[in-house]
């Protein structure tokens, strides 16, 4: 009887808190195999990231199906709607860049290391925060944002310092590849900053 009232009469709940820390990681992992085969400058070893971005695929796709069918959430359903899409747009974007090294043909990855690193410290710090969401205290996890902003304003800079050492050359299509290169790298801390301002919203709506 309590079989039948919990499957058709309780609420389901799901954990959030584990589901979205399970698609940080994935996000986190496929940054680190970035910055592995840039430290390495080995584009065979970009071969991984299309695992990770299968699995990130899935997770998303498991996370959206749990959130439509639930009824009790710990976060309001737009917040967690919007981390989820962000997270997917993060392991996306890393995902393009491994397409655009393979059509440009890149002959070095190591110039992106130093940028790549600081994308790595930034996906360790939304895990963490996320990981602190179901304690609900806030103060964790707006240290860890601070972070991640602070990061995000490295990635610009470095990107810019290196989009004019580029610009001063006289190669034509190097400056346009590595251009769009640098592009990519700044749109996956772009990602990883507007996952963290979400992350922020939901901590502050809880406590």
């Amino acid at each position: 009887m309590m079989g039948f009232i919990s499957e058709f009469i309780l609420p389901k709940e799901v954990d959030f808190n584990a589901a979205l820390q399970n698609q940080a990681h994935i996000s986190k992992l496929m940054v680190q195999q970035l910055y592995k085969a840039c430290i390495n400058d080995d584009p065979d070893a970009l071969s991984a990231i299309s695992s990770g971005a299968l699995q990130a695929r899935k997770q998303k796709a498991k996370n959206m199906k749990q959130l439509l069918d639930v009824f009790i959430t710990p976060y309001d359903k737009e917040s967690i709607y919007r981390i989820i899409t962000e997270l997917d747009w993060v392991a996306l974007s890393v995902r393009h860049f491994q397409l655009e090294a393979r059509v440009y043909d890149t002959h070095s990855l190591q110039e992106y290391r130093s940028i790549v690193n600081i994308l790595m410290q930034m996906t360790i710090m939304l895990e963490a925060g996320i990981a602190q969401l179901s304690n609900r205290n806030v103060k964790p996890i707006a240290t860890r944002i601070d972070l991640i902003h602070d990061l995000y304003n490295r990635v610009v800079g470095r990107c810019a310092t290196a989009t004019g050492d580029l610009l001063i050359q006289n190669d034509i299509k190097r400056i346009l590849r590595h251009k769009d290169m640098l592009q990519q790298l700044k749109e996956i801390a772009k990602r990883i900053h507007i996952a963290a301002n979400t992350l922020e919203d939901m901590a502050i709506k809880v406590v």
